[in-house]
């Protein structure tokens, strides 16, 4: 960290008092100098006598803040975790995409949803960002909402708020002309709305609008513009893309096949922050990526894990310059841009000196048994069959597309599932009678493609719809969304349930943004045993949601995987960290921590979920423990004996146990826990017979 000294004063003495300081408290160190004042001392190492000249304040007031800040619990031998873990991502964040500044909001127990601790992050932001003569052009989405309803500016002069797109008529709460408006209000400014629509019929009338004399003049305010307040939508079927109706008129499919993986302010870009061209450039009414770029101050508020590749896509465009997120998510950017080495305080990236003979014993590659790397998933998917060639058979001779021998019957609802490799017995061990009819499959941690989906859907076809059901990620909902079409177009009625099992990959609030993982197994069983009990396809799907609702899992990695082609680890975890979290692609988890004991971690995992699951004396559950592919059965053994222990104690019975390889991620360290809540509708179906290569049931 580089600090400014500030300059002696004139008359030799020094100011006392945090309002006297030389320079505002970073934006990092939110509104706190006790904080400021720790991470000078305890971090950056500085002397009392170098704090108090760089915090404007005297040097018994610095020994009074750090005196008061043990009294207080932030500090112990170091700064309190999250508190330090925010403020060491924070750091990086800056460092890395050489941000003008950066605040990041500690991970904390779902308290309070994420929306609402951004919002208020971002308010305080903008207290210390908005200065008297400013125009700041605003952007819409539910994060702007949340910031307006919690800021509060006072004593500003002469700002002027410009809504940064055109308008809409619809009914969420969340439109551009309320966003701006809500903005306005907080800050006692001046607002200019943009009064025409966002998107509208076809480029000649957005031409036409734009020559109006009144949108020319409002463009030109905006152009003025010296900051911006934005959020970044994601392109998950949660996101607001989806949910607001916003872009209704065209396909979103048309963005998803260029790569698009974001949306800023109406823009959809792609991982590099490329703008991605589709049929809605020359329909847009509002600021341009252009424009947005020539703002000299420019604050992007987002979180979640859903939207870590949309918001490093902003970051390497260059749209941004002061980022509010959280520490989970700040993480997950930080990884996903290489920086892998985020222990409790993240630092530069190692530089690997290769003029130091390594040992003898060091290995760059992991062994595996393989013959041509490139053709890993033929060559599995030829065992596959091989080996289990009682239970399924390719359709039409492709091995990406297997029907069970037994399950699909005329006047049945057809149950299709589907997803990358890699997760194996997951996906291809639960095709049979009772369960799954057809399984699409794709490349190593990759969806199946639409065709290969359609002839599943086609050989699972009893004449009563066909079922989907599959995990929550941006390539697989593309996909089986484009294969449903296809089905319609052969007179199939196709229904989709998308599982969101995992606790740990977005907050309460936003269930419908979670990743589906190991409880697969638990809404692939109830989605078969409905189909194979002849319910029809409202109630399958019915039933399947419900399943989806109750279930709930959490994972976590000792070790990463390592893929095929490269044998190499596809991130990395310190000796001795534990990932908390982990996804099953190798997706951030919520926190790194240092390894602790089985129970431990089970405690931590089983809290989370009983926090979500609310459960009462007397319930009744189902309960997998899973390995990630390298964890043996002894450990898992050890991690269920935990389970069953926090569940008796709450008087909770378990009416059923799987404990084993069900859905893996390669050779990964780590299991994952997966509780079902279980009413008399889910356990009858639980108990449905069934026969599939890795699960029997009656």
């Amino acid at each position: 960290m580089t600090v400014k000294a500030s300059s002696a004063r004139k008359n030799g003495t020094t100011r006392v008092g945090a309002e006297a300081a030389s320079e505002p408290i970073p934006l990092r160190y939110g509104d706190d100098p006790y904080v400021w004042a720790c991470w000078l001392y305890y971090e950056d190492h500085m002397t009392q006598g170098d704090i108090a000249e760089i915090m404007g304040i005297s040097r018994a007031t610095v020994n009074s803040y750090l005196a008061d800040a043990r009294a207080r619990g932030i500090v112990n031998i170091s700064l309190e975790p999250s508190r330090l873990s925010s403020l060491s991502i924070a750091q990086e964040l800056k460092r890395h995409f050489g941000l003008h500044d950066c605040l990041v909001v500690p991970s904390d127990d779902n308290a309070r949803p994420l929306i609402d601790r951004l919002g208020g992050a971002a308010a305080q932001a903008l207290a210390k960002l908005l200065k008297s003569g400013d125009t700041l052009a605003v952007a819409w989405g539910r994060t702007i909402l949340a910031i307006a309803e919690q800021a509060s500016v006072p004593g500003l002069q002469d700002v002027t708020v410009v809504q940064a797109t055109g308008g809409t008529a619809a009914s969420f709460a969340y439109t551009p002309e309320l966003c701006a408006s809500a903005i306005a209000g907080a800050v006692k400014a001046k607002l200019i709305n943009i009064t025409a629509p966002a998107v509208v019929s076809t480029a000649e009338v957005r031409d036409m609008l734009l020559r109006e004399p009144l949108i020319q003049s409002q463009f030109g305010a905006l152009a003025k513009a010296n900051k911006a307040l934005f959020g970044i939508s994601s392109l998950r079927p949660n996101s607001t893309i989806h949910t607001s109706g916003f872009f209704e008129s065209v396909s979103l499919q048309q963005y998803l096949a260029k790569d698009a993986v974001g949306v800023v302010a109406g823009r959809f870009i792609d991982g590099q922050g490329n703008p991605v061209a589709g049929p809605l450039d020359d329909r847009t009414i509002g600021i341009s990526l252009d424009m947005l770029k020539a703002i000299s101050l420019r604050i992007a508020v987002a979180g979640g894990f859903d939207k870590v590749p949309a918001i490093l896509a902003t970051l390497r465009g260059g749209y941004v310059n002061v980022l509010i997120t959280d520490a989970a998510t700040g993480r997950g950017i930080l990884n996903a841009d290489g920086v892998t080495e985020l222990d409790q305080k993240l630092s530069q990236r190692p530089r690997v000196d290769n003029t130091v003979a390594l040992p003898s014993n060091y290995r760059t590659h992991i062994k595996k048994f393989l013959n041509d790397p490139n053709d890993v998933v033929e060559e599995m998917l030829d065992g596959v069959v091989k080996a289990n060639a009682a239970y399924v058979m390719p359709i039409k001779g492709s091995h990406r597309a297997l029907v069970a021998r037994t399950g699909p019957r005329p006047g049945k609802v057809g149950l299709v599932v589907g997803g990358g490799t890699g997760h194996e017995p997951c996906f291809l061990g639960y095709v049979g009678k009772g369960l799954a009819d057809a399984v699409a499959v794709g490349n190593i941690f990759s969806s199946p493609p639409p065709g290969t989906i359609f002839q599943c859907a086609d050989a699972a076809s009893g004449g009563q719809g066909v079922l989907f059901v599959y995990g929550n990620y941006a390539g697989d909902v593309m996909n089986f969304e484009m294969a449903a079409e296809i089905a319609a177009e052969h007179y199939i009625e196709v229904r989709t349930v998308v599982t969101t099992d995992d606790i740990a990959s977005s907050p309460l609030e936003d269930k419908e943004g979670r990743r589906g993982v190991a409880g697969n197994f638990f809404m692939f069983k109830i989605a078969g045993a409905a189909c194979d009990r002849g319910l029809s396809l409202d109630a399958c799907e019915a039933v399947t949601r419900k399943a989806n609702a109750r279930t709930f899992t959490m994972g976590v990695a000792l070790e990463p995987c390592s893929m095929p082609q490269t044998r190499r680890h596809n991130f990395e975890i310190g000796p001795d960290d534990i990932e908390i979290g982990m996804g099953i692609h190798g997706e951030p988890g919520v926190i790194r921590e240092r390894m602790m004991s089985a129970d431990a971690i089970t405690d931590r995992i089983m809290d989370r979920i009983f926090s979500e699951m609310k459960p009462a004396a007397g319930d009744r559950v189902a309960v997998l423990v899973n390995s990630f592919g390298a964890t043996p059965m002894m450990e898992l053994y050890i991690l269920f004996r935990r389970v069953e222990q926090r569940l008796s104690a709450k008087d909770i019975t378990i009416e059923a146990n799987w404990v084993g390889h069900y859905c893996t991620s390669l050779d990964m360290v780590g299991a994952s826990i997966t509780v079902m809540h279980l009413d008399s509708d889910l356990t009858e179906l639980l108990h449905h017979p069934c026969d599939t290569a890795v699960l029997r049931v009656g």
